[in-house]
């Protein structure tokens, strides 16, 4: 046995069952071990950026790490966009670097770099095996410290390791119990929900889903407490009979309104919120002057356990909060607008579907009008590197398969990793995307604005993508994603309703007035 067959073996039994590849020379034997080894299912994207967002989209829906095949640095750096969303989002995620040959590296080939530099700014485990004995066990710890730690492990694997014989596999290893709340922060936690003060609960991660949501629900009712989300996350859990969630606002003024009159603040699995970007003359952080802080909890701690404990200690444990939902609004009309888009797609959205939110400006009023929909999963852009929604929605639609995933998906960022509806249509995933067809950076145009600079007209061309404009139809056509254009709110909603029965990938271009 080789040492790439001691890697998909180790892989397989340590559970992880699906990669996302964009292999080169050096990952060659890998490819190969999948011919000899029956049970890896092996997903190829034509970008490597495509690889590791949708091995994110699989971890958010499955709660379990995929493998990602990279080639050398250079492959690496080109996917390390969304593994910076993967560690935001607290992603379990397998990342396979392949490398030149120990004994070819010194003479320092074209393609050779710094891989474990490379990769310590977005991984909580690194690692380069140095011999085909040994990558077995190194496997195995990747796959327990993506678990223990939710994040990426990176294993690097030079050539000559994976091809040399000596290759042993190594079983599962045990993993390390999530922290736990001390019982002195589920008692101040519970003083301070009891104290009269006006208290809010900032909760993230795991908290999101739809059990803890209806703890926070029972602890919201019992002492009047506000809970509320970052503004970006991971997964939450949401839509009709489910507890409702408001989310932080992006831009830093209307956050200070969303926390104002706040006396105390308890963090449930996050840290506290900082503004996205510093601004002339604004404050770096939304909170209220001489608001109390507390952490319950910190990050990729046990959420869960620790509400529990925190219901316990209120004596509302177990608590059913009846959650009354509207009913379904009507489609809307005329021009495609924001608000008319939302208001469509929660009429529309499909029982237990998967949206996928890389919306950006247009996309704002989505996430309120949706509350009342069908039951459904929203996945954001954690880490805020644009060109996620595609692949997050690849990674979706393997990793829970039956489910219809919707991404709402602006135009500028689709064109960073255009190349994942391509492997949808070669895998024949379930998925609607919806392109904001603007034909602007938006954000970028809100953002001048935001930091005191005076746009003239460089700076407007700067942000334009009319000129020539992007024909998304003709791109999705050409990754063999059926695909049509919508230029009315009723040639939208027509659309929408025909995608979502559609088997296989389909694309909407939504041309914006």
């Amino acid at each position: 046995m080789n040492g790439a067959e001691a890697l998909v073996k180790t892989l397989l039994a340590s559970g992880v069952d699906t990669c996302f590849a964009n292999p080169g020379t050096s990952e060659m034997h890998f490819v190969a071990a999948l011919d000899q080894i029956e049970g890896m299912r092996c997903v190829l994207g034509l970008f490597e950026g495509v690889a590791t967002g949708a091995a994110d989209g699989y971890a958010r829906m499955t709660d379990k790490p995929a493998g990602v095949l990279l080639h050398c640095g250079p492959g690496l750096g080109n996917g390390v966009a969304n593994l910076h969303n993967a560690k935001r989002a607290e992603s379990p995620v397998v990342n396979i670097v392949g490398d030149h040959a120990t004994y070819h590296a010194p003479l320092d080939p074209p393609l050779a770099s710094d891989v474990e530099g490379l990769a310590l700014p977005v991984s909580c485990w690194v690692k380069t095996s140095t011999q085909s004995a040994s990558v077995g066990q190194d496997a195995a710890r990747a796959v327990e410290a993506s678990l223990s730690r939710r994040g990426v492990a990176t294993l690097v694997l030079p050539s000559d390791v994976c091809w040399d014989e000596g290759g042993v596999v190594a079983p599962p290893m045990p993993l390390t119990a999530p922290v736990t709340a001390t019982d002195d922060a589920v008692t101040k936690a519970a003083r301070m929900l009891r104290s009269g003060k006006r208290c809010g609960i900032l909760v993230g991660g795991l908290g999101l889903r739809e059990g803890p949501l209806r703890t926070l629900a029972a602890i919201a009712a019992e002492t009047g407490a506000r809970f509320m989300a970052p503004n970006a996350n991971a997964r939450i859990e949401r839509g009709a009979g489910r507890p409702a969630v408001t989310r932080l606002p992006y831009f830093v003024e209307d956050c200070q309104r969303a926390l104002e009159g706040l006396e105390c603040l308890i963090l449930v699995g996050v840290k506290s919120p900082v503004s996205f970007f510093a601004y002339p003359g604004k404050p770096r952080s939304p909170l209220p002057e001489n608001v109390i802080v507390h952490s319950l909890v910190g990050p990729a701690g046990n959420v869960g356990d620790a509400l529990d404990r925190l219901a316990d200690a209120l004596g509302c444990r177990g608590r059913q909060v009846d959650v009354e939902a509207a009913e379904l609004p009507p489609v809307a009309s005329g021009p495609i607008t924001s608000a008319a888009f939302a208001q469509s797609l929660a009429a529309l959205l499909p029982e237990n579907a998967i949206v996928v939110d890389e919306g950006n400006t247009f996309g704002i009023h989505c996430y309120s009008a949706t509350q009342d929909a069908r039951p459904h999963d929203w996945l954001q852009l954690t880490g805020g590197a644009i060109g996620i929604g595609i692949p997050l929605a690849t990674g979706a639609a393997i990793g829970a398969p039956g489910r219809r995933v919707v991404t709402l998906q602006a135009d500028g960022s689709a064109a960073y990793t255009a190349q994942g509806l391509w492997t949808q249509a070669r895998e024949r995933l379930d998925v609607t995307t919806i392109i904001f067809s603007n034909r602007r950076y938006q954000i970028l145009l809100l953002e001048l604005g935001n930091v005191g600079a005076t746009p003239g007209h460089t700076a407007h061309q700067m942000m334009s993508l009319d000129d020539p404009p992007i024909d998304w139809v003709q791109i999705g056509q050409g990754f063999g994603v059926k695909s049509a254009r919508a230029e009315t709110m009723e040639e939208l909603n027509a659309l929408m309703a025909k995608a979502f029965a559609h088997k296989g990938p389909f694309l909407i271009e939504a041309v914006i007035p």
